[in-house]
């Protein structure tokens, strides 16, 4: 019962019996149990205590098919004493006994002596194979022996000799530790069938079950390894171990009414039927995995009008057995609650507008710095080639000094456009302008699709890059009413409390951050999901903070955690979370759809403002220069 109990074999309910009860209390007892959703038991008792307990349960209908009952070893060890015609009440029982080898030589001498006087003496008795006590009291008679066998032997050192002694029996090693014999690391396993029962094999602790015991043995963690068991009602498969019961309080729920987005969890209340109905993501998922549980689990659902932290309290109160719906897994909660693996995305995201904006030298981006400077020397040096090459040719490309300067800049830049090849005189002249109009060709495509692909994506911003910016600019910022976000503002990123302002829905959040009433949202990886599904266009995450995400609410120290995580996992790898999230939450529609920004789709001065103040200061700066000669000349003559 012991190794059992190490084994982290957890146990629903332990039932105190009295070896006098009588059978009606038996009975009472076994209708009792028979209510609830667990068909597995495990017999701990008497031989005599448990023969009573089975023929009962036989009665009551509790040896069928569906059900599973194990024995320890103080009925397991005594089985080979019973009368076969007694086994037809306990067909279908597991046992568990106590190991020891059967097959030495030491053993087959032992039982052969213990047979020959067993049957002399109780001639009436029908099996006279010696058990696990008859070994064990053949074993202590030799350890009493040996230590009586020395003088002098008596009172406390004779107990100490006898706790210290090793000594080899039939039953194995045989020594003590603090005065006790150690547990057992290995036992036999049988299956009680008809009218007889037989050996399905061994449990060895850190080993699994094998079906012998030797060099060659092949173990395994399931009881598979054993063969075919013949369970009670003989079924074809394996009982699950569970049934819905007849009698057992549901699950109480707690659903939190203060939702802000509702296709995670919704409580409608239907004023013809007088009662609440709970929808959304949460539930759904809920429902799914509760389907996926080892056992039957009954459940109802009770709206919950309060903060998260103060559900999550009721936990604690036993006011509320489990809790469903938007709840994060936050550290303070574990001192009322346990919580179940992440359903959702971790993460806390700060959500801001959104602004877009063509740099004001975009038309420089396209090529680097090292191009741009490349490029203007390879067009001056082209363009003295050809001036060198063709004044000789051209009057025009002669006069003083400054004058033919001015000709070569303006030749570098639109010889290409303002001569064609009748005007070159030189060969030489017209292999450059090819070799140099091809280059230009490429590269000015080239520049040209940079600069149209730079134009044609939006290039978006966020307004606020971070929160430090917001505490220092002492903005105002938002969160969903009743949300732990309130005091992770305030306690981890250090936002006044005056500062951070309570929503109920969506559209609050939109209409505060577009009327700048905040500077920013603070919301939940899944619902910042959602809603930056609704609103595509206007908003988007600037920064993003640890949070663990959406759980599941039971008590500390409950089974069912370990159970539900499972569960969750197995609706999770199945696929059908993806799908119950698709159905539940993949419906929302961008409304943004027009954008609030006409730079978004049309290039406005905002972006070649540079270039008409080049042109025009230029055009100007020549205007005054001609106006300054002209005036010069005319007062001159």
């Amino acid at each position: 019962m012991e190794t059992i109990k190490e084994s982290g074999v957890l146990m629903n309910n332990m039932v105190k019996i009295s070896p006098l009860a009588s059978s009606t209390s038996l009975l009472e007892e076994l209708e009792r149990i028979n209510k609830e959703q667990c068909r597995v038991f495990l017999v701990h008792a008497s031989l005599e205590m448990g023969l009573r307990l089975f023929q009962n349960a036989k009665i009551m209908g509790m040896m069928e098919k569906g059900y599973v009952w194990i024995t320890t070893n103080l009925i397991t060890d005594l089985l080979h004493t019973v009368n076969p015609s007694t086994f037809s009440i306990m067909e279908g029982v597991v046992g568990i006994g106590s190991f020891f080898m059967d097959t030495g030589s030491r053993f087959n001498d032992f039982s052969t002596k213990f047979q020959t006087r067993f049957k002399l003496e109780q001639p009436k008795e029908e099996s006279y194979m010696p058990g696990i006590f008859a070994v064990q009291a053949y074993d202590a008679t030799w350890i009493a022996a040996l230590v009586l066998s020395e003088k002098n032997m008596s009172g406390q050192k004779l107990l100490d000799t006898v706790s210290s002694i090793s000594f080899s029996g039939i039953t194995g090693e045989v020594q003590f530790v603090d005065k006790k014999s150690p547990a057992s690391h290995r036992f036999h396993i049988i299956n009680v069938i008809g009218k007889y029962y037989r050996e399905l094999g061994f449990w060895s602790e850190g080993l699994g079950f094998s079906e012998v015991v030797n060099d060659k043995a092949n173990y395994d963690t399931s009881l598979q390894n054993l063969g075919h068991i013949f369970w009670p009602g003989r079924p074809l498969h394996t009982p699950r171990g569970w049934a819905i019961p007849t009698s057992i309080n549901p699950l109480r729920v707690g659903v939190p009414t203060m939702a802000v987005f509702k296709k995670f969890v919704e409580v409608k209340y239907d004023h013809m039927q007088h009662n609440f109905t709970c929808i959304g993501y949460s539930i759904e998922l809920f429902k799914e995995t509760v389907k996926r549980l080892p056992y039957y689990l009954s459940y109802e659902f009770h709206p919950f009008n309060g903060s998260y932290d103060s559900l999550v309290e009721q936990v604690y109160l036993k006011k509320f057995d489990a809790v469903v719906g938007d709840v994060s897994v936050v550290s303070k909660r574990y001192q009322y609650a346990e919580f179940t693996h992440p359903y959702t995305e971790t993460g806390l995201m700060m959500v801001v507008p959104v602004i877009s904006y063509h740099e004001q030298w975009l038309f420089v981006k396209p090529f680097t710095l090292g191009m741009w400077a490349l490029t203007i020397v390879i067009y001056i040096y082209n363009g003295f080639v050809l001036w060198l090459i063709e004044r000789k040719h051209s009057p025009e490309l002669q006069g003083s000094a400054l004058n033919q300067a001015g000709i070569l800049l303006c030749l570098s830049f639109t010889r290409l456009f303002s001569l064609d090849g009748d005007q070159l005189k030189n060969n030489l002249t017209r292999m450059i302008t090819v070799a140099w109009l091809f280059v230009a060709i490429i590269v000015g495509q080239c520049y040209t699709a940079s600069l149209t692909s730079m134009l044609t994506v939006r290039r978006l911003a966020p307004r606020v890059a971070d929160y430090e910016s917001l505490k220092n600019a002492n903005a105002v910022v938002g969160y969903g009413r009743g949300a732990h976000v309130a005091s992770y503002l305030v306690d981890v990123l250090g936002f006044k409390n005056e500062n951070i302002r309570g929503f109920t829905s969506p559209q609050e959040y939109a209409h505060a951050l577009r009327n700048k009433e905040i500077a920013a949202v603070f919301l939940e990886a899944p619902f910042s999901k959602l809603f930056l599904a609704r609103y595509c266009k206007s908003f988007m995450v600037a920064a993003t903070f640890g949070e663990g995400g959406f759980a599941f609410v039971l008590p500390r120290g409950s089974f069912m955690v370990t159970d539900f995580t499972k569960a969750l996992l197995n609706v999770s790898e199945s696929g059908t979370l993806q799908t119950i999230e698709k159905r539940m939450l993949g419906s929302e529609q961008c409304v943004d759809m027009e954008s609030d920004h006409d730079e978004y789709g049309r290039l406005g001065l905002s972006s070649f403002w540079s270039l008409f103040i080049l042109t025009g200061g230029t055009s100007t700066i020549a205007l005054v220069i001609h106006v300054i000669i002209t005036l010069r000349n005319h007062f001159r003559y």
